[in-house]
């Protein structure tokens, strides 16, 4: 796939924490209880362990390092400033950027951001409605918030994206959205067509996605956008997929691959998670923690791990980048690629994300 001294980018889960219960998200069950696999004990990197994955050497050969992740925030991260400003000591010209939902941390915090990162980098505010939709979406999420966490981000010279994920619910709201990103000095206003309405068990099409809150309670009823130009147009996709190969499990089987993380034409990266485990993206990463599985190794990415010694000898803290890169996980992914089917060892979480005639996440940026 690729070597150690190819990496130019990485992904950095700093923490599984998060101040929001997102019902699409894998950290809850539907937005109510903590995923199961990870309550009882979620992962945080501190900038000392941060030190210990990424030595200076390292550092100074990356383009891109950026903060989101698979279950939390950086912004309910510790040492989020920290370990930005480890790396921007060490590579002046390094892009820096993270995703979030702004929905914490005081103003001063968000001041010294925005020198940390300065003019080479970005913050991506993932804020999907205004003050009487953004919440149903970003459960626990308080607008008042939002509204000052990016207002002095941009005010102390930070540059900011908004990242709008268009329901059903908040369409309404996505004109006078990007009125406001201009008003308050926003540089991109990105209209996201979620690719999110597959179900994971299924893989099939859905319509609608039912909210609970922390009791289980009903909450927002999340429905597909109603204008064509916010729908994400590989659902509908499905249709003629799986009338030229039966079904979309038939299309996986079948998918050429094309790595987004391994591209010739792109920055090679890789992605560390909250345990401090390397893997090849988050999608990999995120097959490993199934909230509906009772036991979440039953997903097929536990095989590969399991090849390469078990999830300790994937552990960046212990063993180091280089160390995880000799484990042959990377290579046993790619290799992968070559068998027939799913079944047969091909993985298939590779297929679903990265496969040549099938692609959501690609989609929403359109």
């Amino acid at each position: 796939m690729y070597n150690y001294n190819d990496i130019e980018e990485v992904h950095l889960e700093i923490t599984q924490r998060c101040n929001a219960a997102c019902p699409m998200c894998d950290r809850n069950e539907n937005g109510g209880a903590v995923n199961q696999h990870i309550r009882n004990d979620e992962k945080e990197l501190s900038v000392e362990d941060c030190m210990d994955i990424f030595p200076p050497e390292f550092i100074k050969q990356l383009k891109v390092m950026y903060m989101c992740g698979n279950l939390g925030d950086p912004i309910s991260a510790s040492d989020t400033l920290e370990v930005f400003k480890y790396f921007r000591q060490h590579n002046p010209d390094i892009w820096l950027s993270m995703n979030t939902n702004a929905g914490a941390k005081k103003i001063e915090w968000w001041q010294e951001l925005a020198s940390v990162i300065g003019r080479k980098g970005t913050v991506i505010f993932s804020v999907d409605g205004l003050e009487n939709t953004n919440h149903l979406y970003r459960q626990n999420v308080r607008w008042e918030f939002v509204e000052r966490n990016m207002k002095a981000f941009i005010a102390a010279g930070g540059r900011a994206r908004w990242d709008y994920l268009i329901f059903e619910h908040s369409e309404c709201d996505v004109e006078r959205a990007e009125q406001l990103a201009k008003e308050w000095g926003v540089e991109k206003f990105m209209k996201k067509k979620t690719g999110r309405f597959i179900s994971s068990v299924t893989n099939k099409s859905k319509e609608d996605h039912q909210s609970v809150n922390r009791k289980g309670k009903e909450t927002q009823n999340l429905a597909k956008p109603k204008k064509v130009e916010h729908q994400n147009l590989a659902l509908a996709k499905m249709k003629e997929i799986e009338k030229t190969y039966g079904s979309m499990m038939d299309y996986y089987n079948q998918a050429s691959i094309k790595c987004k993380v391994a591209q010739h034409d792109k920055n090679k990266s890789m992605f560390v998670t909250a345990e401090g485990l390397i893997m090849p993206c988050c999608w990999t990463a995120g097959r490993m923690y199934k909230w509906w599985h009772k036991d979440p190794k039953v997903e097929q990415i536990w095989d590969f791990i399991d090849q390469a010694g078990g999830k300790e000898m994937l552990n960046a803290k212990y063993f180091g980048i280089q160390g995880v890169f000799n484990s042959g996980i990377m290579k046993n992914i790619q290799s992968s690629w070559k068998l027939k089917s799913i079944k047969e060892g091909k993985l298939g979480v590779c297929a679903q994300k990265c496969g040549t005639e099938f692609d959501p996440y690609a989609e929403q940026f359109k």
